[in-house]
């Protein structure tokens, strides 16, 4: 199925959404691991989350490539995603998963990686991904999700 999106150029001042405890400490794990600048991106529910677009969740999803990649492997576990057909590595009990692959539609991680925006220090994958991402998918979160993204104020980047 093909889509169109339709996006608006603007810049907007990042909120300080309140966030759970938890997410906030996986922000300070993830910052921890001290991975190179320009290797990784928080993509899955992150981007909307950092925004205050849906309530924290309780896991970070990465994308990555190089030297996070391999210091990923390093220090989690490795193991093969039947549901998305990826090979991820996860740490922190699964709260932190790490994949050079997303399995959900088709994305080139190298240009998430390179387009992401530093929000908090941290690198988020841009909203318009993260929609085409969320209409690939289409699961009942994921349409609540573009429904609050319709909803905030970034309704700008939906479709």
């Amino acid at each position: 199925m093909d889509y169109i999106y339709v996006f608006q150029t603007v810049r907007y001042s990042i909120p300080s959404p309140p966030r759970s405890h938890l997410l906030d400490r996986l922000f300070r794990q993830l910052i921890s691991l001290d991975l190179p600048a320009g290797e990784f991106a928080i993509f899955g529910s992150g981007p909307l989350i950092i925004r205050g677009v849906i309530p924290a969740a309780n896991d970070l999803d990465i994308i990555c490539r190089g030297t996070a990649w391999e210091r990923a492997k390093l220090i989690g576990t490795v193991q093969y995603s039947d549901e998305y057909g990826v090979t991820i590595a996860t740490i922190y009990d699964g709260q932190i998963s790490f994949g050079t692959e997303w399995g959900i539609g088709i994305f080139d991680v190298d240009n998430l990686i390179d387009g992401a925006e530093m929000i908090g220090g941290l690198p988020f994958v841009q909203l318009r991904h993260v929609i085409r991402y969320k209409m690939e998918r289409a699961s009942p979160k994921d349409l609540r999700h573009i429904e609050a993204l319709k909803n905030s104020d970034y309704s700008g980047e939906t479709v």
